[in-house]
């Protein structure tokens, strides 16, 4: 599971908490009225407005639960999209040692952990892999690092195709 879904996760736990929790308070404060008709008090219209101000309040906690639910049916959608994504051994191997991360947006697309903006491209039509913005690699420490991890993919995968 990823961590954006567990912080999803825990979000809609607190939020449904949070809305139960409003609920209780509004019953216990229409309780409170004990059964006697409002209209005739001298504070009939301060409560109604009270009681319309925590139902609006309990109304957009489950806009929020909603919103939330949505979010992590997304987030669920956009993992299945990357476990579906085909990808080498070589490039799996890489990721599950955390060398390197892949790009939900664009799953064929890895980012290489310690370098800023380049990135390794898998094309799956031919079987080779390819990096992007190389020349925006901001010192030759991160560049090292990049061309060791890119030139290794290289000797193995762009070998096998030729």
């Amino acid at each position: 599971m990823s961590k954006r879904l567990e912080i999803l996760e825990t979000s809609l736990e607190k939020k449904e908490a949070e809305l139960q929790r409003r609920f209780d308070n509004h019953f216990a404060d229409v309780k409170r009225a004990n059964g006697q008709p409002i209209n005739d008090k001298r504070n009939g219209q301060a409560s109604f407005n009270r009681w319309e101000k925590q139902n609006d309040s309990i109304r957009n906690q489950q806009k929020s639960i909603e919103k939330t639910k949505e979010a992590i049916e997304k987030e669920k959608g956009k993992i299945a999209n990357v476990e579906a994504q085909s990808i080498p051994s070589e490039l799996q191997e890489l990721l599950d040692s955390g060398k390197i991360t892949q790009w939900r947006k664009f799953p064929n697309r890895f980012f290489v952990v310690g370098v800023e903006k380049a990135r390794l491209v898998w094309d799956e039509k031919g079987q080779f892999v390819a990096h992007q913005y190389l020349s925006a690699i901001p010192n030759q420490e991160q560049y090292a690092i990049f061309r060791d991890i890119f030139n290794k993919l290289n000797q193995t995968l762009n070998k096998k195709n030729i």
